[in-house]
């Protein structure tokens, strides 16, 4: 099939816009518990909340795309969004920012196994890996951007006196004296609204995913999870989204309790620089595919990982303050290049294969939760080391993993033999 710019050029815009949507937890959980007065374990049940929803959509969403296809599942997809991002900003309690991150995980839960497959086809299979980092590097841009959004509107929005824009001041009375955080749900289903209208605006490209990117039936589902691969890879993803958000929810609580930093400045200010430094490593990841094979960069990038996770936990305030922003440079590369590596380790059935992969989302859901609990118990600090098996487990992937099809890469010696 022909690719299609335009095509990958919407997926890179909704990846941006999940991210936007789904990324401020870290940020916000300092609040929440002010706000609510809870238990980490208690805040552990929002992220859960989000990203259980991907254990209950992802394969049934690979169902849907197959009928429905891409434009009616993502319109309807960031509709539900919407939804539960008005239903918070209308009626901000804690049982209703339970359903309303549940509506809108539901939602990117839908679109990431609607647009992985058609980034994968629209933009070429040899180019994947290298499409899935840009796709990546958009996403960590938009997660950069959320928190300092996050800290602008809850310093500048004024109950007592005229807020400095109209904006601003609209904002004012839709949010409670003490609920200026909440104004971000707000900012959340505009966007959703106009990702809506943008879709439905939007030609796509009249042309058929081929088989085996299809999501399939039911039937093919378990069919793939009897393959001891695709178990394997569900397990990446798993353990990928388990780290990345163990580390992004938890950061700023983790500076605030152990070294005194203000979360509303300091620690939004290094969630952003997290999601920032794993933007930039996304443009180091993009040359160094282009150079070598994308299990080598994984297993790099997850040794990183592993070493500022220690300094993060067991170094100075000065130290961690910087460690745990670093630490999103080195997972900067991890989701794209294990999503690649386990597409490119199938012959077929790659749309259901991606529900499948997408389904492992959930490990946000239980390790942002397993922090939690054990925080509570044994403190945040030793709650975190559970983010060593995960990155373990990613670690491995790069060196038992057998793809079919290699990243193309750009063979120097061959070159100047050709020159």
């Amino acid at each position: 099939m022909k690719t299609s710019k335009l095509t990958v050029g919407l997926v890179f815009l909704t990846f941006f816009v999940i991210s936007f949507l789904t990324n401020i937890m870290g940020p916000l959980i300092p609040d929440i518990i002010n706000s609510y007065h809870l238990s980490l374990g208690m805040v552990g049940f929002l992220p859960f909340s989000f990203f259980a929803a991907y254990g209950v959509m992802s394969t049934s969403a690979g169902v849907l795309l197959e009928k429905y296809r891409e434009k009616k599942v993502m319109a309807f997809s960031f509709l539900i969004a919407a939804l539960g991002s008005l239903l918070f900003g209308l009626f901000p309690y804690y049982s209703m920012a339970l359903v309303s991150l549940f509506l809108i995980g539901i939602g990117m839960a839908a679109l990431q196994v609607a647009i992985n497959p058609l980034l994968r086809v629209s933009g070429g299979e040899e180019h994947f890996a290298f499409n899935s980092v840009m796709a990546q590097l958009f996403f960590g841009l938009a997660s950069f951007l959320s928190p300092l959004v996050y800290s602008y509107l809850v310093t500048n929005i004024k109950h007592d006196k005229t807020n400095s824009n109209e904006f601003l001041e609209i904002l004012s009375k839709l949010v409670p004296a003490n609920l200026n955080w909440v104004s971000l749900y707000w900012i959340f289903a505009i966007t959703a609204l106009a990702m809506v209208f943008i879709i439905l605006l939007f030609k796509f490209p009249k042309f058929e995913l081929e088989e085996t990117e299809k999501a399939g039936t039911w039937s093919v589902y378990k069919d793939l999870l009897k393959n001891k691969t695709v178990l394997l890879f569900f397990f990446g993803t798993f353990a990928y989204v388990g780290t990345e958000q163990g580390i992004a929810n938890w950061m700023s609580k983790f500076l605030s309790d152990y070294h005194g930093y203000a979360p509303q400045t300091v620690g939004a200010e290094a969630v952003a620089y997290f999601w920032g430094l794993l933007t930039a490593g996304c443009i180091l990841g993009l040359v160094l595919l282009k150079f070598l094979d994308s299990r080598k960069v994984l297993i790099l990038f997850a040794a990183g990982a592993v070493i500022l996770l220690t300094l993060a936990l067991f170094g100075s305030a000065e130290i961690s303050l910087y460690a745990f922003p670093l630490s999103g440079f080195a997972l900067s590369v991890m989701w794209s290049v294990v999503f690649s590596l386990a597409l490119n380790s199938l012959k077929n059935n790659h749309g259901a294969f991606s529900g499948i992969l997408c389904t492992g989302i959930v490990g946000g859901a239980v390790m942002s939760l397993i922090i939690g609990k054990l925080g509570d118990v044994i403190g945040l600090k030793y709650a975190m080391t559970t983010l060593y098996i995960t990155l373990g487990y990613i670690l491995s992937i790069g060196f038992w993993a057998k793809p079919l099809v290699n990243n193309a890469t750009i063979n120097l010696k061959k070159t100047k033999e050709n020159q």
